[in-house]
């Protein structure tokens, strides 16, 4: 039997070792011996504080229930049991110390531990034997413990955390011009499908385009409209039950002027001083009369199939259109004569040739072709401004149809090349029908042409130089400067579309209408502010931005909303966005761009609420329709 000091000199130094333990390997055993006063020292210190207070990381004993008391040493090979969980379980009282405390508690079991030793520095010597025996014994318990905290094992290394995402802000409270957020998506998108917002690739940024948009859709809930979408707003907008755009009696707004100005030029209202926008009683009954004209509910109500019926070739106006008969189309027919556009004998009669005259008419001089004798288009026939008619190598339509009529008639052209579109055929022919009739053969058909072709004495074609033969023989010389673009080279239309000049001079001052042209002038006006309903230059909508565009490397496209692009049909039809090339027109559901190759597209975005020029992304791919190939 170990005498009492020497025991608890054991037990103590046992117990330190095990809670001064590192996390990975364990203290070997020459280090702990030669420690074994310092470590009987922390012993005492942790046996008199609370476990709970001493600081996680210097004394781990995570391996170990001190707790449960499940803590027992062998000191011998008989089995004798360890009472120090006892002992530590009375001291395991909460105590508040300050550190100045603990720091004596250290230096007095130091002292006393020095005493003790020099006491019973005899007794020592003469149980030397029993005390190799016993510190073999302790080595033993601590190369066991030692064998459960292996580095491979190492409990006390923290478990990884997972690198915290971090996330988007909250979404605002309130959006107003400026917000930049991706639930800004989903309001525009839910804005373009409910009609207050023309279509495009929704974006993050709420700006002055959204703004308006929102306005609407407050004025259609009966909400503030002050364009700014609060709470209020925003749960109504996203509802199942959100109202769609719909114009009616009462509203104010940029967009019911617009609809009221499509009435005036549809002959609804009387007089230009009708539009105020303001929706009074006299506009609605003017959008009554006009839906019962077309077979529409007559609810006075500018919903999206009235909307749709406005723009469209198929409406029917309330004023002087096919079939009428007056002396006001008379005096229209000669005008269009004079200018170049009318191929037959003015008569008074509004038949086929001179609503083709008009469309004609209306597409080189920036109005909406419908072939109607609106308002706008008569004020602009009249007038001193009017751009002659030019048509010339890459035009198509039926005024080139009829040209090739007129061609093939006086045997300048056979009827295998009366395609209605104005390739070098056509032209070869125009040339030689201009040098028979003693005119400046450029191969263009302006006024001059047009009105001699149209004449009475025309001097048909010869036996040897005429017809198909004529033309075929000539190809070759004009091929070579205008096979590349095939027939857009002509600039002299696209010239007097856009300064008033006359459309049949020579090929002076032409550009070449190719893709890299198309493409170069469309990113021109990147930045350029989107406005519904403008043509350019300065600012542009979606389709009149193609419009514009192509008009300025010498195409003539008529102004066509996205809806009429859907059935162009003049130019190569594209039909999966894959095949889709640099200058082709890209039509998607609402919206139309200009491909501006590998995967770019340039566009008037209302989202953007500018030209941007970006990539050809998903939201392009859903809702594609077809493309339509221009340069071929």
């Amino acid at each position: 039997m170990l005498p009492l000091m020497k025991k608890n000199k054991l037990r103590i130094a046992i117990v330190g070792a095990v809670v001064g333990l590192g996390a990975a390997v364990a203290t070997p055993n020459s280090v702990a011996k030669d420690h074994a006063q310092e470590v009987s020292a922390r012993a005492l210190v942790a046996q008199q504080l609370s476990y709970n207070n001493i600081t996680p990381g210097l004394i781990n004993v995570s391996p170990i229930n001190l707790e449960n008391e499940q803590i027992t040493f062998s000191l011998n090979n008989s089995g004798e049991k360890d009472n120090s969980s006892s002992e530590l379980e009375e001291t395991k009282k909460p105590q508040k110390q300050d550190n100045q405390k603990k720091e004596d508690n250290l230096s007095d079991v130091v002292n006393q531990e020095d005493n003790s030793d020099k006491s019973d520095q005899t007794q020592l010597a003469s149980n030397d034997e029993n005390d190799q025996t016993e510190e073999l014994t302790s080595n033993k318990c601590i190369d066991d413990y030692t064998s459960v905290m292996s580095v491979d094992e190492s409990l006390d290394t923290p478990e990884e955390e997972e690198v915290p995402v971090v996330d988007e802000e909250p979404a605002p409270k309130f959006y107003d011009i400026g917000v930049k957020h991706s639930t800004v998506m989903e309001i525009q998108q839910k804005l373009m499908d409910l009609g207050f917002m023309e279509d495009a690739e929704p974006t993050d940024y709420y700006g002055s385009i959204t703004a308006d948009a929102v306005k609407m859709f407050q004025r259609q809930s009966d909400l503030k409209q002050d364009g700014i979408l609060g709470p209020d707003t925003f749960e109504m907008l996203l509802s199942d039950n959100a109202k769609h755009y719909a114009a009616k009696l009462g509203m104010d707004g940029a967009d019911i002027k617009r609809i009221q100005q499509r009435l005036y030029e549809m002959g609804y209202l009387a007089t230009g001083d009708m539009v105020t926008g303001h929706f009074g009683d006299v506009t609605e009954s003017a959008v009554k009369k006009m839906q019962e004209n077309n077979g529409l509910a007559a609810d006075g109500k500018v919903g999206k199939m009235t909307v749709d019926l406005l723009y469209s070739e198929d409406a029917k106006p309330n004023l002087i259109a096919y079939g009428e008969q007056s002396d006001i189309v008379l005096a229209a027919q000669k005008r269009l004569k004079e200018l170049g556009y009318l191929t037959t004998t003015p008569d008074g009669k509004y038949g086929n040739d001179t609503s083709v005259a008009v469309k004609q008419f209306q597409s080189r001089n920036d109005l909406v072709v419908d072939g109607f004798l609106g308002p706008s288009t008569r004020e602009i026939l009249k007038g001193s401004s009017a751009v002659p008619n030019g048509v010339m190598l890459g035009d198509s339509g039926d005024a080139v149809k009829r040209i090739q009529e007129l061609l093939n008639k006086y045997g300048y052209i056979s009827s295998a090349n009366m395609t209605g579109y104005f390739g070098e055929v056509t032209e070869d022919a125009v040339k030689s029908f201009q040098k028979n009739n003693g005119l400046s053969a450029d191969g263009n058909a302006g006024v001059m042409t047009m009105t001699k072709l149209s004449g009475s004495d025309v001097v048909k074609a010869s036996t040897t130089s005429g017809g198909s033969s004529n033309s075929g023989s000539s190809n070759s010389n004009s091929g070579s400067s205008n096979s590349s673009n095939s027939g857009n080279s002509g600039n002299s239309g696209n010239t007097s579309s856009n300064n008033g000049s006359s459309n049949n001079n020579s090929n002076s001052g032409t550009v070449s209408g190719s893709v890299s042209e198309l493409i170069s002038v469309a990113k021109s006006k990147v930045g350029s502010p989107y406005v519904l309903g403008a043509k350019g230059p300065n600012a542009f909508d979606c389709s009149g931005f193609v419009y514009w565009c192509l008009n300025q490397v010498g195409v003539k496209q008529s102004y066509l909303t996205s809806s009429g692009w859907r059935s162009v049909g003049k130019y190569k039809k594209i039909t999966s966005l894959s095949d889709v090339r640099a200058g082709d027109i890209i039509v998607v559901r609402g919206h139309v761009g200009i491909a501006a190759g590998n995967g770019t597209v340039i566009d008037a975005s209302s989202s953007n609420g500018r030209i941007v020029y970006r990539d050809l992304n998903s939201w392009w791919s859903s809702r594609f329709i077809v493309a339509w190939r221009i340069f071929d």
